[in-house]
């Protein structure tokens, strides 16, 4: 009975010290963007947990303002009769750079270009840096 108890205690240790080991990320506020990175960050499962304290967090995640290129009405009527109608939805941009709370080390950056209307652009330029985001954090 001893053993099996000292068993369960450390099988319930060790979960909590690979619970405590996961990083945190605060996502630095950029016109609402963070809101959707860090419901990318859930929704792609990124093994962080997103804090809203940056004294609390390993990482910081910085993004350069989005930058969101609409089509002009007269624009888009105009390629449509002298050329083709394909491509002609809202562009939208945006960088991001992960930093080591710590020592301020740059770790990791991003870039991503999408080509969608309206506010899809914020939600799939989240997603794309999240799913990288991911793919980085597997890799270190």
């Amino acid at each position: 009975m001893k053993k099996l108890s000292l068993f369960m205690f450390l099988v319930l240790s060790l979960s909590s010290v690979a619970q405590m080991a996961r990083p945190s990320v605060y996502i630095e506020p950029q016109n609402g963007f963070e809101t959707y990175v860090a419901a990318a960050i859930e929704k792609k499962q990124v093994p962080v947990d997103v804090v809203t304290d940056p004294t609390k967090a390993t990482y910081t995640l910085k993004a350069a303002p989005v930058e969101i290129k609409q089509e002009s009405t007269g624009g888009k009527i105009a390629r449509c009769l002298f050329a083709y109608c394909a491509g002609i939805e809202d562009k939208g941009n945006v960088s991001v750079q992960l930093i080591e709370t710590g020592s301020s080390k740059m770790l990791w950056a991003y870039s991503v270009n999408k080509q969608r209307g309206g506010s899809k652009n914020q939600q799939s330029m989240a997603e794309a840096v999240a799913k990288h985001f991911k793919e980085f954090l597997s890799q270190k």
